[in-house]
């Protein structure tokens, strides 16, 4: 189906361009407004993932006073219930008919537990050993479900906002963008409640309250901000497409079995574990490799995210003149040279760190943005091939995999660091020096390991088939089929 020549997709790319050049081509545009308060929701993600990636861990571990072990297993075992509620509640959300259409109801209900599960995360209850691991095990189960039931609605929008090339790379440029912000605000929220107050025990369920009432009225805003947009679009999709109507295996199957799907979620997975290997052994990495004060923590992920946010701008203009994978061929190399440079750093060179950062957060804007904007391109060959709009059961895979690679990233850095016999403290207790095993093995999780993870990626974005060329003809294809 995908497999045209050059000349053959040149061909459909300018008789595409007629074609919309004789109908309404600025139909197919987004406004401004409608871009931002589609990425609202993605600022509201933001803050919930920002707190799990940047502190979770190390909130168990020296706050908490998990043991290692039992940390980095929390998060997988929500993975568990995941890896059966995702693809459920994505072909859920397909088969969803209200007056409301098929996302919004699971975004407006689900926000309500996503805040209050994500607030009982950061509250430390007076038991330990296996009761508190049984306590932080069945929150994360609540919270993730409510997240899938929010967030795996709200990127199927993404899908169904717009079917042009371009301007779907200019949506997910904003959505990345405001995803960094909601990242970028977090942290500044974490600085100023950190210097406020002192004690741990209060200072992190605070910051978990504060953030679960932003990810509430971020998705409120999402809701209203498009539902114009996506009512009138709702529309047009009844009038041309089949509803879902397969069973859910069967819907699954026929999904794994584009190709192109597969290439797009072995790239995110890639990115997404090699950037949060980083991530979740930065604090770590800063506080007993680095023997800087935890306040370094917050200015480097400003740092990265800032630098991400204002790339984002470069690489989104670069993918208006390019393919979207070579935009992450460009891109990620960046963020493997800095991970060389952090494996090579040695304690006290703070400024040469800070360096090191920038350069990575370059490189991570494209990892955010690029596998999220070539995700539409898969459903619309996947209504070519099967004549359905499917968009929740691609987009729960992702949402999957996004919280698996949190997941992964944190079970693999939990496990190592407990084989390498890292000293688990109390928020109450002063700060110990690690042995030189746990010194190494955070060295390996900063720069070895998460460069393998991207060189994977690259090697499966070169081979991605769903060029410039080739979706002109995918959509050429529709249009004839549609009229």
């Amino acid at each position: 189906m995908i497999r045209l020549s050059r000349q053959q997709a040149k061909t459909a790319l300018v008789q595409l361009s007629d074609r919309f050049q004789a109908t309404d081509y600025h139909s197919d545009h987004l406004a401004i407004r409608t871009k931002a308060a589609y990425a609202m929701g993605d600022f509201g993600g933001a803050i919930p993932g920002c707190m799990q990636v940047f502190f979770l861990l190390f909130f168990l571990t020296n706050i908490a006073g998990l043991d290692a072990g039992l940390a980095g297993s929390v998060l997988l075992l929500g993975k568990g219930w995941d890896a059966i509620s995702d693809p459920m509640i994505g072909w859920l959300s397909d088969r969803t008919q209200s007056r409301w259409g098929r996302r919004y109801p699971w975004m407006i209900v689900a926000s309500i537990p996503l805040g209050i599960c994500f607030f009982l995360h950061w509250v430390v209850p007076p038991v330990s050993g296996w009761l508190l691991f049984g306590y932080y095990g069945l929150i994360t189960i609540l919270f993730y479900t409510a997240f899938t039931a929010v967030f795996l609605p709200l990127g199927a929008l993404a899908a169904e906002l717009t079917q042009d090339y371009d301007e779907r790379t200019s949506l997910i440029s904003f959505q990345s963008a405001f995803k960094i912000g909601g990242s970028l605000f977090t942290l500044v929220l974490a600085q100023v409640l950190f210097g406020l107050f002192e004690s741990p025990q209060l200072r992190y369920p605070l910051l978990g309250s504060l953030g679960g009432l932003m990810a509430m009225i971020s998705v409120y805003i999402c809701v209203f901000g498009t539902s114009k947009r996506y009512f009138k679009q709702e529309a047009k999709r009844l009038a041309i497409t089949r509803p879902p109507s397969l069973p859910f295996l069967q819907q699954i199957r026929i999904a794994f079995s584009n190709k192109p799907f597969l290439y797009a979620i072995g790239i995110y997975l890639c990115s997404w574990l090699g950037v949060q290997v980083t991530v979740a052994i930065l604090p770590y990495f800063i506080v007993d490799y680095m023997q800087l004060a935890d306040r370094h923590l917050t200015q480097m992920a400003l740092l990265v995210q800032g630098v991400s946010l204002l790339g984002m701008a470069f690489w989104n203009a670069i993918a208006q003149k390019v393919d979207k994978k070579t935009v992450y061929c460009l891109g990620i190399p960046f963020t493997m040279l800095a991970g060389v440079g952090l494996f090579m750093l040695q304690p006290g060179q703070m400024l040469t760190m800070y360096g090191l950062g920038a350069i990575a957060g370059f490189g991570i804007a494209t990892a955010h943005l690029v596998p999220w904007s070539i995700l539409p391109d898969v459903v619309d060959l996947d209504e070519l091939n099967t004549g359905q709009r499917r968009e929740g059961i691609f987009y729960s895979f992702m949402v999957m995999l996004q919280k698996l690679g949190i997941a992964l990233s944190l079970f693999i850095v939990g496990q190592i660091l407990s084989h390498a016999g890292l000293l688990a403290t109390t928020g109450s207790e002063h700060a110990i020096s690690q042995p030189e095993s746990v010194l190494w093995a955070i060295r390996l999780m900063v720069g070895p390991i998460p460069i393998a993870f991207l060189s994977m990626g690259l090697v499966l974005a070169y081979f991605y088939p769903i060029t410039r060329t080739v979706h002109a003809a995918i959509r050429l294809q529709l249009q004839q089929r549609h009229d």
